[in-house]
């Protein structure tokens, strides 16, 4: 039994790690932060070149066809990178809500377009895991009204999938959407909040009935965004160990110090397990569905647990140092944050797993 990644999945991982690491260093993450820039376009067409938004699209629609596993990946490399790039939603949940509950006429007008990285297509689901008052969207005969908050890659969208009240899903395009930009900590990735007033809508036919399609798209981004925070954590760790290798203090090099070695091997014992936990919760979703949820959820909740444990000791192990823009550590700080809160909380995710799991009733 294999445990580790195929060969084909370590050429996918190096291939996208040194493009990354040609295309986007913190010089460019820093310039498309600062311009606002979520989609810068050298970036996002040498995704294109790489194949990446299609990872999850059959090849039928003109994707490559690749597994939740791969897209994890991906989504690693490109926290590892902070990359400024609509991902989570546009490369994943979309394509997993399309194919789960969308029409033949509805998958070949957007999976193609998507999978060749010409249209960025937003996801609306946050208010099925924690609402706030005067948010959600009521599907009235045809047609959307209502508000959702915190839309994933909603910047500049040509679609979003919106999920109703009732756990039905809703194509709209972006040109009959009022969208107003959120600001959040992580300025390499967008939200948005959209407006709908009595606004037209293609009911994605397969999601009716008990929100399957629903939450699988959930646990899909879930797994993508817990496996960003594995990105991040990794770089931010790495950059803590170069660190400590080079900063000399007492005519010593830091790392010498038996507390800096102790904070640099908590956070080598906190990421470790996480990156399996990332990679099988990943496998779980297309290969063993009974556990798709639960492992979804784990590792939504471990990975934003672990990663802000990372995210402030690697910090504090540069010291005065780790809070200034000229390292830049703040990017990969922030990316965690925003990714421990998006789709739900820890706290909200292990609810949602024991719920899964029988533990208690579902919330």
């Amino acid at each position: 039994m294999e445990f580790g990644l195929t060969e084909e999945q370590r050429l996918l991982q190096q291939s996208l790690a040194g493009f990354l690491a040609a295309a986007c260093p913190l010089d460019r993450v820093r310039a498309a932060a600062e311009a606002g820039d979520t989609r810068p376009s050298d970036i996002w067409d040498g995704l294109r070149d790489l194949g990446i938004h299609g990872a999850l699209i059959p090849e039928a629609y003109g994707g490559v066809g690749l597994s939740l596993l791969d897209a994890a990946i991906i989504a690693e490399c490109l926290g590892a990178a902070a990359a400024p790039v609509p991902f989570t939603a546009t490369a994943v949940m979309a394509p997993v809500a399309l194919l789960a509950a969308g029409s033949e006429a509805q998958r070949e007008a957007w999976l193609p377009r998507m999978a060749a990285g010409d249209a960025v297509v937003a996801v609306a689901v946050t208010e099925h895991i924690g609402a706030r008052e005067g948010a959600g969207v009521e599907a009235v005969a045809g047609r959307l009204r209502g508000k959702a908050m915190f839309v994933l890659d909603g910047a500049a969208a040509q679609a979003c999938i919106v999920a109703d009240t009732a756990g039905a899903l809703h194509l709209v395009l972006g040109e009959h959407v009022e969208a107003t930009a959120l600001p959040t900590i992580d300025r390499t990735r967008a939200v948005t909040a959209l407006q709908f007033d009595d606004t037209p809508a293609e009911p994605l036919p397969g999601a009716a009935g008990h929100g399957e399609a629903l939450q699988a798209t959930i646990d899909a981004g879930r797994v993508a965004l817990a496996a960003d925070t594995l990105g991040a954590a990794q770089a931010m760790f790495d950059k803590a160990v170069e660190y400590a290798k080079e900063r000399r203090q007492f005519n010593r090099v830091i790392g010498s110090f038996q507390a800096v070695k102790h904070l640099c091997a908590e956070m080598a014992a906190a990421l470790e397990p996480c990156r399996a936990l990332v990679w099988y919760a990943a496998h779980a979703q297309q290969a063993i569905p009974g556990e798709a949820r639960a492992m979804a959820c784990h590792a939504k909740a471990h990975l934003g647990e672990a990663g802000r444990f990372i995210a402030r000791t690697a910090t504090e192990v540069h010291g005065g140092m780790g809070f200034t823009d000229l390292l830049g550590l703040h990017y990969w700080f922030k990316r965690i944050g925003w990714n421990r809160q998006m789709l739900g909380a820890p706290e909200q995710a292990r609810q949602e797993a024991a719920a899964a799991q029988g533990w208690l009733a579902a919330p």
